[in-house]
């Protein structure tokens, strides 16, 4: 999956955070729901504007995000 193509980054809208592409709800909420116990169906039905694409992004972004955090140099 290519999260670019549903995940952007806009400053301006709520503060510069990655959101899902024509909506303010930011990757980070979205792993906050799936965190918190929420399954794909309850945020589906909480945010209607929302498809299992989105969600499957967040989680592509979040994924790939990690990689590049763990490449970088420890810190001592």
């Amino acid at each position: 999956m290519n999260w670019q193509d549903y995940i952007s980054i806009t400053p301006g809208v709520r503060s510069g955070k990655p959101c899902v592409k024509g909506t303010r709800i930011t990757a980070s909420d979205v792993l906050e729901y799936l965190a918190s116990g929420m399954d794909e169906q309850a945020i589906l039905a909480d945010f209607p504007e929302l498809r299992r694409e989105h969600i499957h992004a967040v989680l592509s972004f979040a994924a790939e995000r990690e990689r590049r955090l763990s490449a970088l140099p420890a810190v001592s």
